[in-house]
């Protein structure tokens, strides 16, 4: 099975983590919208960022988590290819305290693709099933 994959969708792109965790399907979920940027075999791991964020549930701690991800995209101009959380419950619900490892954004060596804008709530879907963990929600390209 692949870790993460792509659905279609009338407008912009679903993107799915997969994992055997719930931690691992938000970090296939983030290589998948990265992805759609970039080569991820050319992106070196060499700087690492943290985020922390919070959510009432699971599915809008996906939101808040990609949110962040590709805001630091924007704003430092780097790129990640390698992601890890770590997500517990919390008084207002979830809380997630995570990594990226990437680099400075390189349009040529990183065979730059697709902008992704922003996540949005459409197909917004975070569950356990029969083939693990699925973090499912619709990017603005």
């Amino acid at each position: 099975m692949s870790p993460f994959k792509y659905l279609d969708h009338t407008a912009d792109m679903c993107v799915q983590g997969i994992g055997t965790s719930v931690e691992e399907a938000f970090c296939e979920a983030a290589r998948a919208v990265f992805n759609l940027m970039v080569d991820l075999d050319r992106v070196v791991p060499e700087t690492r960022i943290q985020v922390s964020v919070d959510a009432s549930n699971l599915e809008f701690l996906l939101v808040e988590w990609l949110d962040v991800l590709i805001g630091q995209k924007d704003l430092s101009r780097m790129v990640f290819c390698r992601f890890g959380v770590n997500i517990v419950t919390s008084n207002n619900g979830f809380r997630l305290e995570g990594e990226g490892w990437g680099e400075e954004l390189n349009p040529v060596w990183h065979r730059a693709k697709l902008e992704v804008k922003g996540v949005s709530y459409a197909g917004l879907h975070v569950s356990k099933g029969k083939e693990g963990w699925i973090a499912q929600c619709v990017v603005d390209v």
